[in-house]
């Protein structure tokens, strides 16, 4: 049994800066992936970043551009999400998530575990 937890999220201007952070906690693998999904109202759940156990190899969705970044947070229980120079577009629920195996980190049902969420608001 997993847990998943995020928190961090909120109301930002366009141009800001956010951090979200996501703690798991339970049972523990020697191996697996955390990562972020989101979700906008009526829009698809859609791939955002994920971070290997050790935190050496990361994986980004193309359309972040380059300004967010994902990382392991002293323990490997523990992702942040650092999301730059924030677009009104990025509004939506973001969720971690963590999976057993590498295969299909880019979509969602490739999620053995999900968290409730934490919305993102950004502002125009």
């Amino acid at each position: 049994q997993v847990q998943l937890v995020e928190s961090g999220g909120g109301l930002v201007q366009a141009g800001g800066s956010l951090r979200l952070s996501c703690a798991a906690s339970g049972r523990t693998f020697s191996t697996y992936y955390m990562g972020w999904f989101r979700q906008a109202p009526g829009k698809e759940r859609e791939f955002v970043a994920a971070i290997s156990w050790n935190g050496a190899s990361t994986l980004y969705a193309d359309s972040m551009k380059g300004r967010f970044t994902i990382s392991r947070v002293n323990a490997k229980n523990t992702v942040s999400l650092q999301m730059n120079s924030l677009k009104p577009e990025d509004t939506a629920v973001y969720y971690c998530t963590m999976a057993r195996s590498s295969t299909n980190l880019r979509e969602a049902h490739g999620m053995d575990y999900w968290g409730k969420g934490t919305l993102v608001t950004v502002s125009s």
